[in-house]
């Protein structure tokens, strides 16, 4: 079983940067797919970024893609998530999740651990 714990979100004006943190409990996190998704209020969960086990693949939200960077540290058991030109449709709680699973996926049912989430706005 993993546990995880995001942090790093807050307030930010549209056009900043925000780095988000996951750490994952366990020995085993590097067996694991890690995915980043977001949910803003009155909409549903969707998937933000996903990285490969040993980091050398990544897919991205078009609505995302060339903004933000997911990567990992397998030794120190964390993701990340770096946010950069952050838009006021950006604004949500992000979670990270873990799958268990061997291939990328963007569809939150493979994804079998959730963090609590941290809340990230983005004003205009």
């Amino acid at each position: 079983q993993v546990q995880l714990v995001e942090s790093g979100g807050g307030l930010v004006q549209a056009g900043g940067s925000l780095g988000l943190s996951c750490a994952a409990s366990g020995r085993i996190f590097g067996s694991y797919v890690m995915g980043w998704f977001r949910q803003a209020p009155g909409k549903e969960r969707e998937f933000v970024a996903t990285i490969r086990r040993s980091g050398a693949r990544t897919i991205y939200a078009d609505s995302v893609k060339g903004r933000f960077t997911v990567s990992r540290d397998n030794a120190k058991n964390m993701v990340y998530l770096q946010m950069n030109s952050l838009k006021p449709e950006d604004t949500a709680v992000y979670y990270c999740a873990a799958d268990p699973g061997v291939t990328l996926s963007i569809r939150r049912h493979e994804y079998d651990y959730w963090g609590q989430g941290t809340q990230v706005t983005v004003s205009s």
